[in-house]
């Protein structure tokens, strides 16, 4: 971390969409990149709050459906975060096909690694998925949306509902200077070996405010704060209205 708290907090005042993680890139450390990805499962446990989102939003609607749900994670990268929800979900004793799709296959890799009984993950892009005729009752994601520009952010957004019968929960960073000097100390000790400091800190710099996804996603998009230093987008799915 570079600069000062004045630094940081001047760096914050609005997104930086010119910065690229590297891990994205295509000639990325390929052994960096594999510990990135299995590191990813400590850091989504101690900053992602699914756990909460599983409990007030997750957990309700696959109960309500009281029958055998269908849910996907789009930008599935590594899978630790669909197959930690799907072990919650197996200890409430729901019946849930859980699928992981991601268009990278070095994702996958790291995935398919993880894969375990009602867990399987797929190289599709949402796109891919409405072209096969897909639907799923819940889908989500986790860290993808600061990833994309306006038009593809728009796309995203309407192939998500789109493949949602029910209800689409996207959760991201909230970018702040907080979020930006705790992220950077705590993460330290995971860091050697993988991008998870350098390409942490460039996600927290491209990420949302609550207002800013707002408005980026406009109607009928409802942008919640369900932990500290985190947002979660939820719409309703249209794909029952769309059939």
């Amino acid at each position: 971390m570079n600069g000062g708290p004045a630094t940081v907090r001047r760096g914050l005042a609005s997104r930086d969409t010119e910065l690229t993680e590297l891990m994205d890139a295509a000639d990325c450390d390929p052994r960096r990149l594999a510990a990135t990805y299995r590191r990813f499962d400590l850091v989504n446990r101690a900053v992602s709050a699914w756990g909460r989102v599983y409990s007030t939003e997750l957990r309700p609607r696959l109960r309500a459906l009281d029958r055998p749900a269908r849910v996907l994670d789009l930008g599935c990268g590594g899978g630790d975060v669909v197959v930690r929800l799907a072990g919650l979900a197996a200890r409430d004793g729901l019946d849930v096909e859980w699928v992981g799709a991601d268009p990278d296959p070095r994702a996958l890799v790291a995935a398919r690694e993880r894969e375990r009984a009602g867990v399987r993950f797929v190289a599709r892009t949402s796109t891919e998925l409405l072209a096969a005729g897909d639907t799923f009752d819940v889908v989500l994601s986790n860290h993808v949306l600061h990833h994309l520009d306006a038009a593809q952010l728009r796309g995203f957004a309407d192939d998500s509902r789109a493949l949602a019968r029910s209800v689409v929960l996207h959760a991201d960073i909230a970018r702040g200077r907080w979020a930006y000097v705790l992220y950077a100390l705590g993460v330290t000790p995971l860091a050697p070996g993988t991008f998870l400091r350098t390409d942490g800190l460039r996600s927290i710099r491209r990420s949302y405010r609550s207002d800013e996804l707002a408005r980026a996603l406009g109607e009928p998009w409802r942008v919640q704060t369900p932990a500290p230093f985190r947002l979660l987008a939820v719409a309703a799915g249209t794909a029952d209205v769309d059939a």
